[in-house]
């Protein structure tokens, strides 16, 4: 039981109670394996970009849109998938997600030939569209959910899931694929790799269909016990997007936001060429560092949470991690030739604070935007990070061809400073905890 409150409705007053259930941590779990089964997907060829370059007989140029693909489709689908996120509910959505990450998944089976290169990049076109259904979830599952003292945590906790994905795409790739072996070998790699991960989203999609749930029976939270009696009121979802983009506060965040996670994902599609090129046959060691980039992510992830929930500090916190994550890029940027186990300690440093920042950027833009959806605000962050993302990945991968890493990296830091002097201007105005302290 998290409180009561009292609405009225005519003349007659009703006293809606606030309370909190056991099944939300299973609702949560499930969504983070259900994010993580996507996720996943997003780097599995361009981490072992050499192997698929070889098999295939395709230049990393298409190798690298297997990543874009994901960016690319979130932009124009992102506003019809929060429209349904916000007009049908968490079930709905996460249904039409997991379903599509599923189909994907399978149809990548049926790529494992060396002319077939078209069907896998179908097949994760299908997987990179579901995404749309995946991104701006949590912070609207932490609101419809937990309590106030748990909704940033728990946010934090569904981002993991999307991390924990990412991780595992680093990993499992280049541990089961061996570049080295002959066509025959990469074929039988290839078809357990993707077999593999078609029957954990399969598992996944059964574990939804019979225990997701669209919301609780009562609302967690005074906040989104008023958001939900303000529905009918409220502007509808284009006119709540209009006032998204007049909120200067959010709009500052959401450049920042964007500048951030984009040169992450830029990073993450081509990490596999950064280290071959300092470190020749270490596409597993590239792997690995990936996996260190995310780990330490997470822990960044779940450490913000708990400090926001605890303090309540959105915009200093804000600002601390993109310093550092500022930092942390400008050490990778300079120990890169130092040593492939020094690489290992400044990625995970970089990871920290870069992948760290994605609950924080979704927290405090459900503050700064309080009441319109969460679902609607994360949503746009999102959108913002693709357009990053494909804008760094194809600056990151063009400078690396012809001007080195080096002034790949030092591009890329002047970014983070810029987004550092954004997040600066933000306004603290946390409109959810005054909603919740009234």
């Amino acid at each position: 039981m998290s409180g009561e409150a009292t609405i009225t409705i005519g003349k007659l007053p009703q006293v809606e109670v606030c309370k909190v259930y056991k099944i939300r941590w299973l609702i949560l779990a499930i969504f983070v394996l259900y994010s993580a089964s996507n996720a996943m997907q997003w780097v599995q060829y361009s981490i072992i970009a050499d192997v698929i370059v070889k098999y295939y007989g395709v230049s990393y140029t298409f190798v690298d849109w297997t990543s874009m693909i994901y960016m690319v489709l979130y932009i124009p689908f992102i506003f019809p998938g929060s429209y349904m996120l916000d007009k049908l509910g968490l079930r709905v959505a996460v249904l039409i997600g997991v379903t599509g990450t599923c189909l994907g998944t399978w149809i990548k089976v049926a790529s494992v030939a060396p002319d077939r290169f078209w069907v896998g990049f179908l097949g994760q076109t299908i997987v990179a569209f579901s995404q749309v259904f995946i991104l701006s979830v949590p912070a609207r599952l932490a609101a419809v959910w937990f309590g106030p003292s748990q909704v940033s945590s728990a946010c934090s906790i569904g981002v993991f899931g999307n991390q924990m994905g990412i991780a595992i795409g680093f990993l499992l790739p280049p541990m089961i694929v061996n570049g080295n072996g002959l066509v025959t070998d990469i074929e039988h790699d290839l078809y357990i790799l993707f077999i593999g991960t078609g029957i954990i989203t399969t598992v996944v999609l059964i574990l939804v269909v019979l225990f997701f749930k669209k919301q609780p029976p009562s609302p967690p939270s005074h906040a989104q016990l008023q958001t939900q009696t303000s529905n009918e009121d409220t502007a509808k979802f284009i006119q709540s997007i209009k006032r998204l983009l007049i909120n200067r506060s959010y709009m500052l965040l959401l450049v920042a936001y964007g500048i951030n996670v984009g040169i992450f994902y830029a990073l993450s599609t081509l990490l596999n060429q950064i280290i071959l090129k300092y470190y020749p046959n270490a596409s597993a060691d590239a792997g690995r560092i990936g996996l260190f980039i995310v780990i330490a992510g997470m822990v960044g992830s779940v450490i913000c949470g708990v400090i926001l929930d605890k303090f309540h500090r959105f915009k200093e916190t804000t600002i601390a991690v993109y310093a550092f994550s500022l930092i942390g890029m400008i050490a990778f940027t300079f120990t890169l030739d130092k040593g492939i186990e020094v690489v290992y300690v400044t990625s995970a440093l970089l990871g920290f604070f870069m992948t760290g920042l994605l609950p924080v950027g979704f927290e405090l833009a459900a503050e700064l935007t309080y009441p319109e959806p969460e679902g609607t605000s994360a949503g746009l962050l999102n959108a913002a990070c693709q357009v990053f993302g494909i804008a760094f990945t194809s600056l990151y991968s063009l400078l690396l061809r012809q001007l080195g890493d080096i002034w790949a990296n030092v591009i890329m830091c002047a970014m983070l400073f810029l987004g550092t002097i954004f997040t600066a201007f933000i306004q603290s105005d946390l409109r959810r905890q005054a909603a919740q302290d009234k």
